[in-house]
């Protein structure tokens, strides 16, 4: 049983409205039940709650060889007998050493943000194909980087913006009643993707002993250790993310693209309507360096070239929701997030469903299926995944334009065919950011 099909069942059960199924019935090349000498050899990148979930979901088609984290006691912990590694997996502090094995067929990277683009590169110029979570990049010129890698060496890779395959099949339904033209011309879109929280005065201290602290921070300015600073709180640190913009952003902004086909493309011009931060900012750059600093609230307003206006706030308590995407066309209005797809052109669905061939053009050609299995099928068929690294650079490129306009506090221009600012060299010189020596992306 799919693992799309498990979740409609017990959202059934559990008496939640889930949307119907608008797509034929699914059919994997994943198969759960190839034979060991059919099963590749997977390398785990990252073993915190996200990294071991991914490196699970690829653990159902292939075989766990090697753990990596700069923390020991979490990859002691994946190696548990009951764990990933189940005991009998190879540990490595340092990546490198992992993707210098050649019998590792590819890898799951679940670390924090700022080292997502520099491991993928490395992992596919060593030959491997790439599963790694959202958001992909730090900033627009790394997006840049590894679009030119991924067309260099012929990998594959998927990035782990699940939206695109999961959950009820709402979020695809949605796109594709987009791109059908069941709401007519679309005029504004709203994603609303949560507030980031405000920290207290953070202490200092000493790394704990299980932790290599010079090599988690990596490309990112030495500084001293606070607890706060790693495992799941980087988000709330432009130096190691970019807070909700691109935490829940790098999933709805994504689907917003998608369904706008802005996937080669994105918006020319950023206003902020409103903003706060936790701290000060002098020039772009937080001024205290011992407590959160991502934007707590904020609305930006980003508009396309013919017109569409594309809102990305904390919440839409104002339109009826607080998380989520809501499509404004001419001829009606489509909100969905993780819990419900909703409006008049989802009533007309049953009567009039949406054609095989634009769900089938959406997954270029792959069946519906879970996430994981969608990035397998391609490893073997060497096919494009459904949130290939293109088209998810171009929405996390709004999103960093959004955050660099909100560090700013000022309007942007951008140029989406040459992938510049204009007209302002400070807001440009944000496209890219100076790298420690030894952590360099290239």
């Amino acid at each position: 049983m799919s693992l799309a099909r498990r979740r409609f069942l017990q959202s059934a059960a559990a008496g939640i409205a889930a949307a119907p199924y608008f797509y034929s019935t699914p059919r994997t090349l994943a198969d759960e039940t190839k034979s060991k000498n059919d099963r590749p050899r997977i390398g785990s990148i990252g073993l915190g709650g996200r990294g071991t979930g991914i490196a699970k979901n690829a653990q159902k088609y292939g075989d766990i060889v090697a753990l990596c984290d700069a923390d020991r006691t979490r990859r002691e912990k994946a190696n548990d007998p009951k764990g990933l590694g189940q005991g009998k997996a190879e540990l490595y502090e340092d990546y490198r050493k992992l993707l210098d094995r050649k019998d590792i067929d590819l890898v799951t990277i679940g670390t924090p943000d700022h080292w997502h683009v520099k491991i993928a590169i490395d992992a596919l110029r060593s030959g491997k194909d790439v599963y790694c979570e959202k958001p992909l990049t730090l900033t627009i010129d790394e997006g840049k980087i590894i679009s030119k890698v991924v067309k260099e060496t012929g990998r594959v890779m998927q990035v782990g913006t699940q939206q695109r395959s999961e959950y009820n099949n709402m979020f695809i339904t949605a796109v594709a009643m987009v791109r059908d033209g069941r709401i007519g011309k679309v005029n504004r879109v709203t994603c609303a993707i949560g507030g980031a929280p405000r920290s207290k005065k953070l202490t200092k201290t000493n790394p704990p002993p299980e932790l290599n602290w010079d090599l988690w921070l990596g490309q990112c300015p030495k500084v001293d250790y606070i607890k706060e600073r790693a495992h799941y709180e980087f988000r709330w640190w432009y130096e190691y993310s970019g807070g909700k913009m691109t935490d829940w952003g790098a999933h709805h902004v994504d689907i917003a693209q998608w369904a706008l086909g802005l996937d080669a493309s994105g918006p020319t011009s950023f206003e902020v309507l409103s903003c706060d931060h936790p701290v000060p900012f002098e020039k772009g750059m937080p001024t205290v360096d011992d407590m959160y600093n991502t934007a707590i609230t904020f609305h930006v307003l980003a508009k396309t070239a013919d017109g569409v206006e594309l809102n990305i706030r904390d919440n839409a308590q104002d339109l009826g929701f607080d998380n989520g995407i809501l499509f404004e066309g001419e001829k009606g209005k489509i909100l969905v997030n993780r819990g419900k797809l909703a409006g008049a052109a989802v009533d007309e669905l049953k009567a009039k469903p949406i054609a095989d061939e634009v769900f089938a053009k959406l997954r270029h050609g792959k069946p519906r299926d879970s996430h994981m299995a969608n990035f397998i099928d391609c490893t073997r068929d060497r096919g494009l995944p459904v949130s290939d690294v293109a088209s998810h650079h171009r929405a996390m490129s709004t999103c960093h334009l959004a955050n660099i306009a909100l560090r700013l506090n000022r309007s942007l221009k951008w140029d989406p065919q040459a992938e510049e600012i204009v007209g302002d060299d400070e807001a440009r010189s944000f496209q890219k950011r100076e790298q420690r020596k030894g952590y360099e992306v290239v």
